[in-house]
């Protein structure tokens, strides 16, 4: 008897083993979500939607793209994190996933997720922010802007995707460095953050170039400077804060994550199909037309280079301090 009930739990082991080995050699056998966790407009959905195209044709199922704000982007980073490691759930993020975390031991709230949680598939773009003001302000260039900062604490204000996200830790570490002070004026995402300062509720912010290239070549706003080191192809003409004297880089780069339990057939799958479309000549076309040309990174390269940027930016963030 006791032979017999030991082959049956055996047949069965090997029952579900054989059930979930052909599960992940079957994936994918229905739609894959890629959660872009800000709002239309921004970087990461300028990103996600033709890296999701082109990822829908390699894998043979559609990669829809679906747009989970708030909280700076930790809502939806956070449901990622938390969702069924089986490859359906997937994560475009923005370095802001650097952030969050920390963000929230400072401010005292119970962590939305843990970075332990999720584990990178590639990097797509790295951008340096941009600092941008409406083109009928004052400020024609850096130096004037900087100014004016110092001459009026509190007078103007600038608008971002959220409390420590990517458009608000890069305009605290230029306050702290310049030593002037601006109000800040968080929003649920970059789309909307552009969006008030085309209508005159902020002064400036600071963004990625692909979210505001366009309205640039529109004539409606004017770029002051950048947070990279060099010039961009996309903006030649706009000097970096570094050649200007200034110290200070910041990095807005656009990553695919997976939740960390994610098995690695999947995982290798998503993988292959993330370095075919960045390669694919219809993604680089439209993602350089919006200022950000492809600047990938395969798992292994970009897990050590999320790794070096969260401690970076944590130590950043402790510096920032707890903000309202």
């Amino acid at each position: 008897m006791r032979q017999k009930i030991t082959a049956i739990l055996l047949l069965g082991v090997l029952a579900l083993c054989s059930g979930f080995s052909f599960a992940q050699d079957s994936w994918p056998n229905r739609a894959i979500t890629m959660v872009v966790p800000f709002p239309p407009g921004g970087v990461a959905d300028a990103v996600a939607r033709p890296v999701a195209e082109a990822m829908s044709r390699s894998l043979g199922q559609p990669v829809i793209v679906e747009n989970k704000s708030g909280a700076g982007g930790g809502v939806g980073m956070a449901a990622v994190a938390k969702s069924k490691p089986d490859g359906y759930t997937i994560l475009m993020a923005l370095s802001s996933i650097s952030i969050i975390p920390e963000a929230d031991k400072i401010v005292g709230r119970e962590q939305s997720f843990q970075l332990s949680q999720l584990k990178p598939v590639a990097r797509f773009t790295a951008d340096p922010t941009v600092l941008i003001v409406r083109v009928d302000s004052p400020w024609k260039d850096y130096k004037s802007f900087v100014t004016a900062m110092r001459a009026n604490p509190g007078k103007y204000n600038f608008g971002s995707s959220g409390n420590y996200g990517t458009m608000h830790v890069p305009m605290e570490m230029l306050k702290s460095q310049e030593k002037f002070y601006m109000v800040h004026v968080p929003y649920t995402g970059a789309g909307p953050a552009i969006v008030g300062l085309l209508g005159g509720q902020v002064d400036a912010i600071a963004t990625g170039p692909s979210s505001i290239v366009q309205q640039i070549k529109a004539g409606k706003v004017r770029a002051l400077a950048h947070w990279g080191d060099g010039r961009l192809a996309s903006m030649p003409d706009v000097p970096s804060l570094k050649e200007m004297g200034v110290k200070i880089e910041f990095a807005q780069w656009a990553g695919l994550f997976v939740p960390s339990e994610t098995p690695e057939a999947i995982t290798n799958k998503l993988r292959e199909a993330a370095k075919l479309a960045a390669n694919d000549e219809r993604v680089r076309a439209v993602i350089a037309g919006a200022g950000s040309p492809i600047q990938y990174m395969d798992a292994p390269e970009f897990k050590v280079y999320w790794d070096k940027e969260s401690t970076r930016m944590s130590d950043v963030v402790k510096k920032i301090g707890k903000v309202e």
